[in-house]
């Protein structure tokens, strides 16, 4: 992505990115062509898994056909002329294909716990190389500067009603996931058990204070800079909620991922009508939210939170609405004529 927006405005921009994304959708299917004729190990199935990368790595090289970017951009909001666009659409489908590719074919609840538990390093390690490709992707200190790459992302001042929204769809967020919970519970409980296992297992050492404040706002600061941020500007709501979606793979094939691509779309729709700011507002308040349940005895905090997040949101957008001015009053004629 550095080389991509180092070489816009060039006239040999075009082949560097069509070089970059052949070679990276050409490694993609190498792997999967390499692994399909090693030795299977793990709980997987490695033919399915293979194939999967190999058909993700083909997909991925139809990209670098500019006709091919020029029908796509009919569907979502990219320029198939612009090199960090192409590149981006190739790596985005790299990332969606083989994330779907393990979820659909590897065990991955099992392959969690065979890991370590996590710490606050593990969760930075994990969480912080989204931010750096938000920044690296829109070009900070390259084409743009800090201020400039803030603003492209949507991080930006929120107005006090951004807040309020955030606050009040973190509340619902929650709420639609104890919903999802209590779905699981009847119609897959064995799966069900099994998710709150690896669940526990990976998290359960971040049950303190630190922990929890990591859980928050790491995942939450980092994954909105890039799929919010960065992400949706240019593939779209739809794209952007199934790749977020996608690398959630903690949950294997259950109710949870569902869950998490509506949230996503929830979240995509907060940054279409506000900005990232808000959206991060509205993840680190879930997150902190959804902790209470690795807290255990603290779940309880987690319905009076969320009754007092949907109150006072509510009371705000009422307040905003009753002391919006009506249309065709001199409060808004004046408001409009500021604006010119």
């Amino acid at each position: 992505m550095i080389t991509a927006n180092a070489v816009i405005g060039r006239r040999w921009a075009p082949h560097v990115t069509a070089l970059l994304a052949g070679f990276t959708a050409g490694a993609t299917f190498l792997l999967g062509a390499f692994e399909l004729t090693g030795p299977a190990g793990g709980p997987r199935n490695p033919t399915a898994v293979d194939i999967g990368y190999m058909v993700t790595g083909l997909v991925a090289a139809t990209l670098v056909s500019k006709p091919v970017r020029e029908w796509l951009s009919r569907y979502i909001p990219i320029d198939p002329d612009n090199p960090v666009h192409s590149l981006a659409l190739v790596l985005a489908v790299i990332l969606l294909g083989t994330q779907v590719s393990a979820i659909a074919f590897t065990d991955v609840l099992a392959a969690d716990l065979k890991i370590p538990p996590l710490n606050i390093g593990d969760l930075l390690a994990q969480e912080a190389p989204f931010a750096v490709m938000a920044f690296a992707g829109v070009g900070l200190y390259i084409r743009r500067s800090f201020a400039a790459s803030s603003d492209r992302l949507g991080l930006v001042a929120p107005a006090w009603w951004h807040i309020t929204l955030a606050l009040g769809a973190a509340g619902a967020f929650w709420i639609l996931g104890e919903v999802s919970l209590w779905l699981s519970q009847i119609y897959t409980p064995d799966l069900t058990a099994k998710v709150q296992t690896t669940s526990d297992h990976l998290f359960g050492g971040l049950g303190g204070a630190a922990g929890i404040a990591a859980i928050a706002l790491l995942p939450g600061f980092c994954e909105e800079l890039l799929f919010r941020g960065a992400l949706q500007p240019r593939l779209g709501l739809l794209a952007t909620s199934l790749l977020f979606a996608a690398i959630h793979t903690e949950y294997g094939l259950s109710f949870d991922v569902a869950t998490i691509f509506l949230i996503a779309i929830g979240l995509g729709l907060i940054r279409r009508y506000a900005n990232t700011t808000a959206t991060i507002t509205c993840h680190v308040a879930y997150n902190l939210l959804a902790s209470f349940t690795i807290a255990g005895p603290f779940q309880i905090g987690g319905y009076v939170v969320t009754a007092a997040l949907l109150g006072v949101s509510a009371y705000a957008m009422w307040q905003r609405r009753r002391l919006q001015p009506a249309p065709g009053s001199d409060e808004e004629t004046a408001a409009e004529e500021a604006v010119r």
